[in-house]
């Protein structure tokens, strides 16, 4: 299964299955449909979320400005939106990505 990249007004979104509390975030690959990513933050007071954010922007090549959390705060199951990219070229990224570590699961 690949992940799922969905086309949003502002660019497109992803949907992502995060895993706080990890010893370094990675990329893990795919799980569902979703990114699955380790983040080395706990899940408090939103730290976990930044971590996300930031780890994604790096992880893509993209501004942090671009990536941005729209859903699941408190989840562990968000769905985050990178502002300025067709759903393709987010696709490729997300593929050369999973490509690179070897994650698909």
């Amino acid at each position: 299964m690949a992940v799922e990249v969905r086309s949003h007004r502002l660019g497109a979104t992803v949907r992502v299955a995060a895993r706080p509390g990890a010893g370094r975030s990675a990329i893990l690959g795919e799980h569902g449909g979703a990114l699955k990513v380790a983040l080395a933050a706990p899940p408090e007071k939103g730290k976990a979320n930044k971590e996300l954010v930031r780890h994604l922007a790096k992880a893509l090549g993209l501004p942090r400005p671009d990536v941005e959390l729209l859903s699941g705060e408190t989840s562990r199951d968000k769905v985050v939106l990178i502002r300025n990219i067709e759903v393709a070229a987010l696709a490729a990224r997300i593929g050369a990505l999973l490509a690179a570590t070897g994650g698909s699961g």
